[in-house]
């Protein structure tokens, strides 16, 4: 975990952060083990952090986790912050319409973070859910925001291009390269990048300057179906995502590329 330039605020923030890495209740000597700071200092945020709400301590098990404050926070966060609000909707009817998994996403810091899920009438198991953070250089709705950024390459410098999978893009050449071909084709693919067997089109979300408020997808997998027949969804999804920006013309969302 790196250090803040932020302050008292920011490292408090990062120990937020550390906790909430784990997926899971927390001991004390785990944060320990990873933190930038001294055990004293750990240990003030951390009883801080508990008295405000933000951790939440369980005395039997002596362990830490994300407190229910948090909870509170995301929610006017998803209200305030998010497409999430204004697209439901539009999301509602395209998954009663194609019956399959349909993603909601926006980037923050260079990674998607999933703001709403629609599951398949036969739900798959995946790894995006709603408050999810991914990758953005591997997955369909991250290729497909990224492509419509005018430079977005400070966004590439902070990719891990970590290999997920044989498919995985692994080089800012690569991803460089399929950004183009997403630009010129309007939408972008999963092909199987970041899970196996998981695939996905995906279409940004664009305001009428071209601005990229976020970007959708309609998610399946290989056992159910092909690239080619999630394609011939495109012209819905076009149109979800047209209206989607269109309701949203007036509304300014922050921007945290």
């Amino acid at each position: 975990m790196s250090e803040t330039g932020d302050g008292t605020v920011g490292k408090a923030l990062q120990v937020l952060d550390q906790v909430a890495a784990f997926g899971r209740p927390v001991r004390f000597a785990e944060l320990l083990a990873d933190a930038p700071f001294p055990k004293a200092t750990l240990y003030r945020f951390v009883q801080t952090l508990t008295n405000q709400g933000m951790l939440n301590f369980d005395s039997e098990r002596q362990t830490y986790a994300p407190g229910i404050r948090l909870v509170r926070l995301a929610h006017a966060a998803w209200a305030q912050s998010t497409l999430a609000p204004i697209a439901r909707p539009h999301i509602d009817a395209l998954a009663a319409d194609l019956r399959e998994t349909i993603h909601l996403a926006q980037l923050d810091h260079g990674q998607v973070l999933y703001v709403d899920k629609r599951n398949a009438e036969r739900p798959i198991e995946m790894f995006s859910q709603s408050g999810k953070v991914g990758p953005s250089y591997c997955t369909g709705v991250g290729k497909a925001m990224l492509a419509f950024y005018a430079d977005p390459s400070k966004i590439i410098d902070q990719q891990s291009f970590h290999r997920f999978t044989p498919n995985t893009l692994v080089t800012a050449d690569a991803l460089r390269t399929e950004l183009a071909e997403i630009r010129k084709r309007g939408y972008g693919f999963d092909r199987e990048e970041h899970e196996a067997g998981i695939i996905c089109v995906a279409m940004p979300i664009l305001t009428d300057t071209g601005r990229v408020l976020g970007a959708m997808s309609v998610t399946s997998s290989t056992s159910r179906t092909t690239l080619d027949a999630l394609e011939a969804y495109v012209p819905r999804l076009r149109q979800a995502a047209e209206k989607i920006a269109a309701d949203a013309q007036n509304w300014r969302f922050p921007e945290h590329a």
